[in-house]
This record gives structure tokens, C-alpha cells and sequence, in this order.
């Protein structure tokens, strides 16, 4: 049988097969780079960054822009006011100013025109983020070697990552992955899928820089979803009513490393230790962001704070059997309990609070992110864990967590990392 050993490159780790004419002069053989692999590779976040569009609409503000725009005697408007009034969230970022003739025109735009702006102003929020966390991790574009980015706003082609990408000035021979479908647990989910990509980097010994990005505008896109209150109220459950006054535009982004990019130990502000995914059998049309001729609709069924209880804690147990047995983490069950840790979390804050018993300030990021900016879905848990590392000592381990249509919930186990040079 033919001998084909010589056919592989150094890259793979094998050492070439010395030719008739070679062998008087023997090659050093080199050391396979999975053999002096740790057991468990290390990944880091070394740099976060979030940014939001510059204008902001109140909730007074909302209640004028209904009323010059709709009936506001029709049973679906009311109900609405009702919610905006009772809301806690303060201002909501939005792409436009409210004043511009673009919300109140009497033809709402079209879908075509909804991704022309998106693929301009989102773009531009997704590319302001990722400066931030670039510059955090003191990384140039040329260091970056994946991307991953989200958005459930958008659906052209080319991808907004690539212009984002472009943008950036990143390398053409980046390894780009768009993710799509996940709704709210995208942000987490596209985290996830950063953790793998750089654990499968640091099997085959080489560093991986990656850079995730999630953004979205809903902002754009109320009007086929107001239509609809207004057309059919009857047909709008309270839960999409709810969802509809909540959500805002922005974008987060973060770089994640493996423990073989040059200079990450000294600059970890979080390492990510595990993570977790479930979807929730038979629940697909419990919660939906579907394509309409005025842009993506949402649709969200009653009780959805109750089906992710049980998933919440199933995960938890996941991560905590999933951690390896070296870790203290893993040895002690009881610092995986909820109650012991800090949360980075996107839907049903209060329920959640409740349910696992947790402490106000377990959830003070959260609860100040959806104050001060509203929901901002797939971006939002990225953008509390950049205000979380902010917002005083809190515990050493945390969860980041996410819930989207499917139901799908994402679960990432990160532990906060202390640094002597944290101010410098």
C-alpha cells in the first residue's frame, strides 16, 4: 500500500516523510501542538463594548407620537397607552429622531426601504461597538481571525457582518459566521458559538481573536406591528402588545480569546468557563419575529416567564456538571446555586428575581440596562456584561443568559477576572 504520510504539512502536526535523496540529512521532528495543549483550553473576554443610536424617545414622547399617528379611541391603542404608562423603562434609543417625517408619514415604509437603513445606520452602530471592544483588547482589525455576529432585524445578502467587516478594515480571509433565527438569545447564542470556535482552535494550536457583534433596530419596523394593534386587536396577545412598547435600537459587541493569542492573560476582564443550550419541545409558536411586507413582526404567547423556569435550572446543573473537575466551581454545589451568583439577564427580570431567590443586586445590571435604554434584544446581555464589570465588586462567577424564539435558552458560565493593572 502507497505511503501517503508525506502529503501532510507541518500545519497538521506530523512530521513529513524524509525523501531518498533527504535521508542522509535527518529533519528535526516537531512537536505535535495538541500534545502540549492544556487539558482545558482557557478563553477570555478581553475587551466589551456597546453603543446606542443618538436619539431617544420618552415615554410621553411615545404617547404624542400614537396620538398624532392613530386613533387613539381604538381598543388596541388604548391598551397600549395603558402599557406605555405603566412601563418602568425611561427613554428608548431610537435610529431617528421622533421628529422626523419618517414616523408619522401616512404610508408606512416598505420592507425594501427598512433594509437600506438598516444596512446604513445599523451597520454603523455595530461598527461603533466594535471599535470599543477592540480597543479594549488593545487589538488592531489585522489581529482578529473569526468574526460572529447577529441580528434578527435583517435578513439581506451579503450579511451586515460583512459590512461591518469591511468597515473595520478586517482581513478578506477572516473567518465570517452570521448567525440568524435566534431572536432575543442571539447575542448569548453567538457567544457560544465564539467559545467552541476557540476552543477548536486551541485543539489544533493556533490563537484565536474573535470578535462577536450583535445589533438590532427595531425601531424601524413598529409600524407593521402598531398596523396590526390597530387592524386586529383582538388578534394581538397582551405578552406581543407588552414586547411591542418595550424594545429599542443598539448594538454590543465583545473579543474573545483562547489562551494562545499573545497578551491575553493580561488583559482578561472576564473568562468564560462553560455554556449551554436547550429549546423547549413543542413551543415554536410561543414566541416568533416573522418577515412582513412593513418590516419584522413580533408575536409572543402568555406565559412564557413560566416555560423557562425549569430550562433556567436545568441549564445551571448543565454548566455546572460540564465545568472541569480541577475547578472548585464543579466540587461545590452549592456556589452554583442561583442565588449565588451574579446575572446577566434579558427577559422577565422580576420573575426570574423571584423564582430562584436572588438578590437585588445579582440583578442591578439588568435591571439598569432595560431601565435606561429599553430592550434591545439579541444585543442586550452583552451590553450588561459590559456595565456589569462596571457596577461595583458583586460575586466572582456569573451567568449570562437569554431566551428566544424556539423557545430556545442560551446559558454562559463566566467568572470575573481581577487585574492589579484594571485602571491603567
Amino acid at each position: 500500500m502507497e505511503d501517503n504520510s508525506d502529503r501532510y504539512g507541518s500545519k497538521n502536526g506530523l512530521v513529513p516523510r524524509t525523501s531518498a535523496i533527504e535521508s542522509d540529512v535527518a529533519l528535526e521532528p516537531r512537536p505535535n501542538p495538541i500534545d502540549t495543549l492544556k487539558p482545558v483550553p482557557t478563553l477570555s473576554i478581553t475587551g466589551l463594548g456597546s453603543q446606542y443610536p443618538p436619539f431617544t424617545i420618552k415615554s410621553q414622547q411615545w404617547e404624542a407620537f400614537l396620538r398624532k399617528v392613530y386613533d387613539v379611541e381604538s381598543p388596541g391603542i388604548k391598551r397600549l397607552l395603558q402599557l406605555n404608562r405603566n412601563t418602568i423603562i425611561e427613554s428608548h434609543p431610537i435610529i431617528k429622531s421622533i421628529e422626523d417625517p419618517f414616523w408619522s408619514r401616512s404610508i408606512a415604509p416598505s420592507s425594501s426601504e427598512l433594509d437600506r437603513l438598516f444596512r446604513r445606520a445599523g451597520v454603523d452602530l455595530a461598527v461603533q461597538a466594535c471599535k470599543k471592544a477592540l480597543r479594549e483588547a488593545k487589538l488592531s482589525p489585522n489581529d482578529i481571525t473569526h468574526t460572529v455576529a447577529f441580528t434578527c432585524t435583517n435578513a439581506g445578502s451579503p450579511g451586515f457582518d460583512l459590512l461591518v467587516c469591511q468597515k473595520l478594515s478586517l482581513k478578506p480571509e477572516v473567518h465570517r459566521t452570521l448567525l440568524h433565527g435566534g431572536g432575543c438569545a442571539g447575542g448569548v447564542g453567538a457567544m457560544r458559538t465564539a467559545a467552541a470556535m476557540a476552543q477548536s482552535y486551541s485543539m489544533r494550536g493556533r490563537p484565536a481573536r474573535i470578535l462577536v457583534f450583535a445589533c438590532e433596530i427595531f425601531s424601524i419596523n413598529i409600524r407593521a406591528n402598531l398596523d396590526e394593534v390597530v387592524e386586529q386587536p383582538e388578534l394581538v396577545e397582551p405578552a406581543t402588545m407588552h414586547a411591542t412598547m418595550q424594545y429599542s435600537d443598539g448594538a454590543a459587541a465583545l473579543v474573545l480569546c483562547n489562551e494562545l493569542a499573545e497578551g491575553v492573560q493580561d488583559r482578561s476582564v472576564y473568562e468564560v468557563l462553560s455554556w449551554e443550550t436547550t429549546t423547549i419541545p413543542d413551543s415554536a409558536g410561543r414566541m416568533e419575529l416573522l418577515m412582513d411586507p412593513l418590516g419584522f413582526k413580533g408575536a409572543r404567547s402568555e406565559g412564557i416567564p413560566d416555560l423557562i423556569f425549569k430550562p433556567i435550572a436545568t441549564l445551571l446543573e448543565r454548566l455546572r456538571s460540564s465545568l472541569p473537575v480541577e475547578r472548585a466551581l464543579a466540587q461545590d454545589s452549592n456556589a452554583m446555586e442561583a442565588k449565588n451568583l451574579d446575572w446577566a439577564l434579558n427577559a422577565n427580570l422580576d420573575g426570574v428575581q423571584q423564582k430562584f431567590e436572588l438578590h437585588e443586586g445579582q440583578l442591578k445590571a439588568s435591571f439598569d440596562v432595560y431601565k435606561n435604554h429599553g430592550y434591545t434584544s439579541s444585543p442586550m446581555v452583552l451590553t450588561i456584561l459590559d456595565n456589569l464589570r462596571k457596577s461595583g465588586e458583586g460575586r466572582e462567577h456569573l451567568v449570562a443568559c437569554s431566551t428566544g424564539p424556539g423557545v430556545t435558552v442560551e446559558m454562559v458560565m463566566l467568572k470575573k477576572v481581577v487585574r492589579g493593572d484594571k485602571d491603567e
